[in-house]
C-alpha cells in the first residue's frame, strides 16, 4: 500500500506537469549560480519524456513517455544518425523515482552541437530521484535490538555488496573496533607470497573471533601516513596472533592503525550490519527506527553516468539539470585497494574521458561508493555548479589525469555543496586538480573530509608540471581529518603552478592524526602560487607550511589559534622560498612561527618575512625558538610588529577588527571573509551547514586523541 501511494503521488504530479508545463522550452536558472546556463529558446525543439509510469518501447511523446535516460539516448541517438536532429533536444524528466538497472553511456554517437544540444532536465522545485539501487523487503524482528530481511539475489549468488542505506543515510558494516576507533599494529612482516600482520596481545579476541568461513569476507582496512588500504584477509595464525594479506601496504610501522570491517561477532552497535552469503541481510537499529518506517537500499551500479569520447571526436554540449543522483557501490577488488595517495585510482560514479561543454546544475550525487565527479581525460569547458554532493565514498570532484597531452581544462566547479566524503576512502580529497589547467574552484562549502579540502598539482618536484593559473577562491573549508591520517592541508598544491591563486577562502578545524593538519600547505615543489585574503585558524599543526617550493607570495591572511605554530618552516634551499607579508598572526598557545621536522633549518631558509602582525596572548612569542628581538637580527620582520590586533571577539571566531589602526601599521588591507562558500536563497544556504551535533561529534573525536 505504501509505495502505491507513493506511486500515485508522482503520477498525479506528471498529470499537472503535462497540463500546466508542457509548452515550456525555455531553460530554468537559479539565481545562485554566477553564471547563468545559455538561455535556448528554440520553437522547433524536439522534447522527449521520461516518466516513471513510462515504458522503454514507447515513442518517449507526453502520452507515451519512456521510463529510462538510456531509452531517451537511443531514441536521440537514432535521430542524430538520421541526420535529423539540427535543434535543440530536451529530454524531459518528471518528478519521481527511477531504478537504473544499466548505467546511462554517452559516446559520440550521443553528442549535441552548439546549435542542437541535448538537456537532461527535471522539473524544478521538484524531485527527480534516479537510483542505482535496489530496495529491499521490510525488515522482520528477530529479537530486540536486531533485524533481519532475506536478500535473494545473494543467495542465488548472483550479487554481493558493501554499502546500505537505511532511510537515505550511510549505514556501517560491522567493524572491530567500532567506528571512530583504531588498533595499532605491532609490526608487519614479509613471507614468501604474502604480508603477516601481527596484532597486540589485547587483540587476540579479534583472530579468535575470526576463525570461521568468515574471514574470507573480512576486510582489513589500514591507516597509514597521508594512505589508507583495504584487503581481503587470506588466512589468520592464532598461535603467532597474526593474519595474513597480499599485496603492499607502503608506510606501515607501529603508529599504523587498522580495522577489521565484515564479520558477524563484529555486529555489536546500533547502525552496523553484516550480510551472510545465504541472503540474510542483518541489522542493529538505531534508536527510533521501527521496521515500518525503515526503507533499506542496497547499490548495485558502481556509475550513474559515463560519457566517454575519443581523442578525435569528444562527447559535446549536454547538460544535466535538476536531477539528483543516488545509491551506488564500491565492490573491493580480490587483490584488495591499495593507493599512493588522495585515492588517485578510484573512479567516480560520474565518469568523464574526451568531453567538452558538460554542464551539471542544480543537480544532486549522493551514498556513492566512489567519488562523485570525475572529468578525467581531455576533458574542458564544462562545469559543476548550485549542485549538492555528499555522502561520498572518496571526494566530490576530480579534475584532470596523468597524461600531459590530456590535459583538462576550464572546468568551473562553482557554489557547490561538497559534505561527508571519505567513507571507504579516507584519502579522498574534496576537491582535487591532478594535470589541469585554467579551473576555477570557487564559492564551495567544502566539509567533513577525512583528508585534504582541495588539492592542485600531481608533480613531486621541480619538473615541468602542466597544472598552472588554476583559481581557488572564496571556498569556506572545513572539519577535515577526523585524526585519521597525516599530512593534510585545508587547501594543498604540489609542483611548479605559476598563475596559480589561493585568495579569499575560509579554513578552519583541521586535524590530522600524528603531524600534518595544516592550512595552507605548499607541498613538495609547489611554485608561482599566490595566498592572499585567507583566513585560517583552528588547526592542529599550522596555518601555513611550505614543505620547499619557490616565489610563493603569502599575504594578506590572518592565521589564529593553531595548536602547534602559526607557522612553520621546512627545507632549506638555494633560491626563493616564499615571501611572508602583511600577514596577521594570533595566538593563545604554541609557537608563531616553529620548524616542521625537528630540525634547525629554520633559522637558514630563504624567505623573506616583513610588515606582518604578531600577537600571543600568553606574552611569549617565540619564533623559531627565538625571541622577537633575536629573530630580527637574522634580517627576518624588520618593520613587523608584536601588536594585539583588536579582533571583535577571537574567542568566538569573530576574526573583524574593532578598528584598522594597528592593522594600518603593516599595510594590511582587511577583507570579508564572510563572502567564502556557497550563496544564494536561504535554503540553499542551510543545506551548506555541516549541523551542530556533527560539528559536536568532531569536536568529540578530536579531544579523546589529544588525551
Amino acid at each position: 500500500m505504501k509505495k502505491i501511494i507513493h506511486h500515485l503521488f508522482y503520477y498525479i504530479i506528471f498529470i499537472l506537469c503535462i497540463v500546466f508545463n508542457s509548452c515550456k522550452t525555455a531553460n530554468t536558472t537559479n539565481s545562485a549560480r554566477k553564471m547563468e546556463p545559455v538561455q535556448i529558446v528554440d520553437d522547433n525543439a524536439l522534447h522527449i519524456y521520461v516518466s516513471p509510469f513510462g515504458n522503454d518501447q514507447n515513442p518517449g511523446t507526453q502520452i507515451s513517455p519512456v521510463y529510462s535516460l538510456t531509452a531517451a539516448r537511443d531514441l536521440i541517438r537514432a535521430l542524430r544518425i538520421q541526420g535529423t536532429l539540427n535543434n535543440t533536444v530536451y529530454v524531459e524528466i518528471m518528478p519521481g523515482e527511477y531504478f537504473m538497472d544499466k548505467v546511462l553511456e554517452l559516446t559520440p554517437l550521443d553528442t549535441g552541437t552548439k546549435q542542437s544540444p541535448v538537456i537532461f532536465r527535471g522539473q524544478p522545485n521538484s524531485k527527480t530521484v534516479f537510483y542505482g539501487g535496489k530496495e529491499t523487503d521490510r525488515f522482520e524482528v528477530v529479537r530486540p535490538g536486531l533485524w533481519r530481511v532475506f536478500i535473494p539475489e545473494i543467495a542465488k549468488k548472483e550479487s554481493y555488496f558493501e554499502q546500505l542505506y537505511i532511510n537515505d543515510e550511510r549505514r556501517f558494516r560491522a567493524q572491530t573496533p567500532n567506528r571512530g576507533e583504531f588498533n595499532n599494529v605491532k609490526s608487519i612482516e614479509e613471507t614468501i607470497d604474502s604480508k603477516k600482520i601481527l596484532l597486540h596481545s589485547d587483540d587476540t579476541k579479534i583472530i579468535t573471533e575470526l576463525a570461521s568461513e568468515e574471514v574470507n569476507d573480512a576486510t582489513l582496512v589500514m591507516y597509514h601516513k597521508w594512505l589508507n588500504s583495504r584487503k581481503q584477509i587470506k588466512q589468520i595464525n592464532i598461535q603467532d596472533n597474526a593474519l595474513f594479506i597480499l599485496g603492499n601496504i607502503p608506510y606501515v610501522d607501529q603508529n599504523s592503525r587498522y580495522i577489521i570491517e565484515n564479520y558477524s561477532k563484529a555486529l555489536d552497535t546500533p547502525g552496523e550490519w553484516f550480510l551472510q552469503r545465504d541472503g540474510y541481510l542483518y541489522y542493529i537499529p538505531k534508536k527510533g527506527e521501527t521496521p515500518k518506517k525503515t526503507r533499506c537500499m542496497f547499490p548495485v551500479n558502481e556509475h550513474f553516468i559515463i560519457i566517454k569520447g575519443d581523442e578525435n571526436k569528444p562527447v559535446e554540449h549536454i547538460r544535466f539539470e535538476n536531477l539528483s543522483f543516488q545509491v551506488a557501490a564500491y565492490r573491493m577488488p580480490d587483490n584488495g585497494y591499495e593507493e599512493s595517495q588522495a585515492a588517485v585510482s578510484v573512479e567516480a560514479a560520474v565518469m568523464l574521458d574526451f568531453a567538452n561543454n558538460i554542464d551539471f546544475l542544480n543537480c544532486e550525487i549522493a551514498h556513492t561508493g566512489l567519488h562523485g565527479i570525475w572529468f578525467r581525460k581531455s576533458c574542458s569547458n564544462s562545469r559543476v555548479e548550485h549542485c549538492r554532493l555528499y555522502d561520498l565514498g572518496g571526494g566530490a570532484v576530480k579534475i584532470g589525469d596523468f597524461d600531459i597531452n590530456r590535459l583538462s581544462h576550464h572546468i568551473t566547479v562553482h557554489n557547490n555543496i561538497l559534505h561527508h566524503g571519505g567513507n571507504i576512502f579516507s584519502s579522498a580529497v574534496g576537491v582535487i586538480i591532478f594535470y589541469g589547467s585554467d579551473n576555477e574552484i570557487t564559492h564551495n562549502e567544502i566539509a567533513d573530509f577525512r583528508y585534504s579540502g582541495i588539492s592542485a598539482g600531481w608533480v613531486w618536484g621541480y619538473a615541468f608540471s602542466p597544472t598552472k593559473r588554476n583559481k581557488i577562491e572564496f571556498n569556506h573549508i572545513h572539519h577535515l581529518g577526523w585524526g585519521e591520517l597525516d599530512d593534510m592541508g585545508g587547501v594543498y598544491t604540489l609542483g611548479a603552478s605559476e598563475g596559480t591563486t589561493v585568495s579569499n577562502n575560509v579554513i578552519h578545524h583541521v586535524y590530522s592524526y600524528q603531524y600534518g593538519g595544516w592550512g595552507l600547505y605548499t607541498d613538495e615543489g609547489s611554485s608561482g602560487i599566490q595566498m592572499e585574503n585567507n583566513l585560517v585558524y583552528a588547526c592542529k599543526d599550522a596555518g601555513f607550511h611550505q614543505h620547499y617550493g619557490k616565489d610563493n607570495t603569502i599575504r594578506n591572511n590572518i592565521f589564529a589559534y593553531i595548536q602547534k605554530s602559526a607557522v612553520q618552516i621546512s627545507a632549506v634551499e638555494e633560491h626563493l622560498s616564499y615571501t611572508f607579508m602583511n600577514n596577521v598572526i594570533y595566538q593563545d598557545k604554541g609557537d608563531l612561527i616553529a620548524d616542521t621536522w625537528g630540525g634547525n633549518n629554520g633559522t637558514k631558509i630563504k624567505a623573506n618575512f616583513d610588515e606582518n602582525c604578531y600577537w600571543k596572548a600568553d606574552d611569549r612569542p617565540v619564533f623559531y625558538g627565538l625571541s622577537f628581538e633575536e629573530w630580527q637580527k637574522l634580517g627576518r620582520d624588520k618593520n613587523s610588529i608584536i601588536v594585539n590586533p583588536q579582533f571583535v571577539n577571537p574567542q568566538k571566531f569573530d576574526f573583524r577588527f574593532k578598528n584598522t589602526s594597528v592593522i594600518n601599521k603593516i599595510e594590511f588591507k582587511a577583507f570579508d571573509y564572510n563572502k567564502a562558500g556557497v550563496y544564494g536563497s536561504k535554503e540553499w544556504i542551510k543545506k551548506a551547514q555541516m549541523g551542530v551535533e556533527l560539528e559536536k561529534e568532531y569536536d568529540r573525536v578530536i579531544n579523546r586523541i589529544k588525551e
